[in-house]
């Protein structure tokens, strides 16, 4: 049934579409992916770096088609997602992991073009069984930049402690002979002006290990195609650090890839109150938008507002067992009742592949709009099966 309060229509995921696609459902929109990789390709053709989709944050192949015309590869965290990339990218694949096991090893040089080390001990654990594997893969070193500006601990890999990588004072008296770059990662969901500093301690700490390279991967957390992101100044940033050391510059968005391409389509299934206003949803914050209860944030929803800016305020539950599996607090112009449309922005990157099954709620199915043809086209739908096969 259509949503009664929505007094504008996006113009990205126009009513007319959400209202017809299953609930829930993760629909993505590939006018707004495709725009999204013309950004990204323009910094690519003014910089001469590689770009790479980073998996970990989408990994919707059905798109890939698409997204390969204009990234390099994709970036992997493990064999799984490595030969999800050789299979449906088809292009390059950069692994890295924080350590890998005998049997993933295998794997991981079955499928990547480049592989990358957390630690000095594992790249000499098996550079040898790289090198009789025959086939020709780039080896790098993810070093700790020792900076950062990510405010939430969980998503900070350089305080004291971190298990994610190498200090500069390990790399003292190593040969590195056989490396052919160095990775670090330091940044989420951040505009230029914190490279700039994250690149400054970098270049402080492994300057002189840097001349050696053939690259330097700057990592991901680079938010490229967000409309206030300083582009001039990621592509002076990256041709001047080409110019000081003559290495190619390797980056790995992810969220910039797919960032507000994709909306979370739900259903309002109960309303009550309990010294509250509170609407149950066919989704769940803890099985299919996780990262509100993680980071924790509060996802934007086509139609609505603050508590107390529209006339009624609801708190928004999911459907799992969880006491806490709460979206949020957001008022609407008119009551919300059963079988009205809640529509979550944003949605596409990092939901998606961190979705469960937990308590066996119905998994959103996947859907792709071409705003072009006006078509919806569902690539994915989940039942009973799924849920089992994940058991045993």
């Amino acid at each position: 049934m259509p949503s009664r309060f929505l007094k504008e229509e996006p113009r990205d995921f126009p009513r007319r579409v959400t209202d017809r696609v299953d609930s829930p459902c993760f629909l993505v929109n590939e006018g707004v992916l495709e725009k999204n990789l013309k950004v990204i390709s323009d910094v690519k053709t003014r910089t001469g770096a590689k770009v790479l989709l980073a998996l970990k944050a989408f990994a919707m192949h059905s798109t890939f088609p698409l997204i390969s015309k204009h990234l390099d590869g994709v970036c992997a965290s493990g064999p799984i997602e490595a030969r999800l990339g050789c299979e449906k990218f088809g292009k390059e694949v950069h692994t890295f992991a924080p350590a890998y096991s005998k049997y993933d090893i295998k794997e991981v040089i079955k499928y990547s073009t480049t592989i990358i080390f957390n630690s000095i001990s594992q790249w000499k654990r098996y550079r040898g069984e790289i090198e009789a594997s025959g086939k020709k893969v780039e080896i790098g070193l993810r070093v700790n930049p020792g900076y950062s500006e990510v405010e939430t601990d969980l998503y900070n890999t350089t305080l004291p402690g971190s298990r994610l990588g190498i200090n500069a004072s390990d790399l003292e008296g190593e040969d590195l002979t056989g490396v052919d770059g160095l990775h670090f990662h330091a940044l989420c969901e951040q505009n230029a002006d914190a490279l700039v500093r994250v690149l400054k301690s970098f270049e402080k700490k492994y300057g002189k290990y840097i001349y050696r390279m053939k690259w330097v991967n700057f990592g991901g957390g680079h938010h490229i195609t967000r409309s206030d992101y300083d582009v001039e100044l990621l592509v002076s940033t990256i041709n001047s650090f080409k110019k000081r050391y003559g290495v190619q510059v390797h980056l790995e968005p992810g969220e910039a890839v797919a960032l507000n391409c994709g909306v979370l389509v739900s259903t309002v299934l109960d309303v009550f109150n309990n010294g509250i206003d509170i609407a149950v949803l066919d989704t769940s914050a803890e099985d299919h938008m996780p990262d509100v209860l993680a980071m924790p944030y509060r996802p934007n929803i086509i139609g609505a507002g603050n508590p107390g800016e529209h006339r009624y305020t609801y708190r928004l539950g999911g459907l799992s067992c969880l006491a806490g599996d709460v979206v949020g607090d957001y008022s609407f112009p008119r009551r919300l009742k059963p079988s009205d449309r809640i529509v979550f922005l944003d949605m596409a990157h990092y939901s998606m592949v961190k979705t469960t099954m937990f308590n066996g709620v119905r998994h959103p199915s996947i859907a792709i709009y071409n705003p072009k043809s006006g078509k919806v086209r569902v690539v994915r739908r989940f039942g009973y099966k799924d849920y089992k096969d994940r058991l045993s």
